[in-house]
């Protein structure tokens, strides 16, 4: 579906004019340890969090069916390499014979926001990954029949502002 991003970025665009918050700020744990702050998610938020959270747990466990099981037919997946953007099946080609030999990776979600309108919900959250270190994944969902699916996921690289012109410089072999 390739209006879904002009979708997201007009109903972005009408919460901004209307001054739309989203539900509070949710904070997520780790799925294995919800911990006692975590403030109640309405229906649609706590759903969107499970799905999230095994997604990332499928991911850690290799498990390909489950983590695929999460995305739509038309997801996009936005690597940290510029030349990383998959449809649903360039990414499950590239990351199947991972899967295959039992070899995953591990995001532990620190935090996350979502915000739901209708059947479209956007979400931004804080990763932990030991290689990468402090990550931020972004992303859309919309509900297909009753169930939410991920639509879009972009990975990103935290670089620390003073850091960045250490980190162009490396990019650009200077």
């Amino acid at each position: 579906m390739k209006s879904l991003p002009i979708l997201v970025a007009l109903l972005l665009s009408l919460a901004a004019c209307q001054n739309l918050a989203p539900r509070g700020a949710p904070q997520a744990e780790p799925a294995a340890a919800p911990g006692p702050e975590r403030p109640p998610l309405a229906e649609d938020e706590a759903a969107i969090f499970a799905v999230l959270d095994d997604w990332h747990a499928a991911a850690g466990a290799a498990d390909g069916a489950r983590y695929f099981g999460h995305m739509t037919a038309d997801s996009v997946f936005l690597g940290t390499d510029a030349t990383e953007r998959w449809s649903l099946e360039s990414f499950r080609a590239f990351c199947e014979p991972y899967f295959s030999k039992g070899i995953g990776w591990t995001y532990v979600p620190k935090n996350r926001h979502v915000t739901v309108v209708g059947d479209v919900a956007w979400f931004d959250e804080r990763l932990w990954n030991d290689k990468y270190g402090d990550c931020r994944g972004t992303g859309a969902l919309k509900r297909e029949d009753g169930t939410w699916k991920i639509a879009h996921y972009s990975l990103t690289l935290l670089v620390p502002n003073e850091r960045a012109p250490d980190v162009i410089r490396a990019i650009r072999g200077k």
